[in-house]
């Protein structure tokens, strides 16, 4: 996943993630990543259209987003 996000990181691209909040409830977000360490991945969020934190453990899943989703 680390790689995957790296990858997206430099290409500026857009992904989806499914996303477990401390209270355990899922959602999915269209993001962008801008910063990455061992721990957190900093990204634009185009939900909250904001740039977010989310810990890396807390990402149950990514991939490519689909063209026309997002801002």
């Amino acid at each position: 996943m680390i790689g995957f996000l790296t990858s997206t990181m430099n290409g500026k691209d857009k992904i989806m993630i499914y996303y477990m909040d401390s209270k355990g409830k899922v959602s999915q977000r269209i993001i962008r990543v801008v910063g990455l360490d061992d721990k957190r991945v900093l990204a634009y969020c185009y939900f909250r259209k904001q740039v977010r934190s989310f810990k890396l453990e807390n990402i149950l899943s990514c991939g490519q987003a689909k063209r026309g989703i997002g801002a």
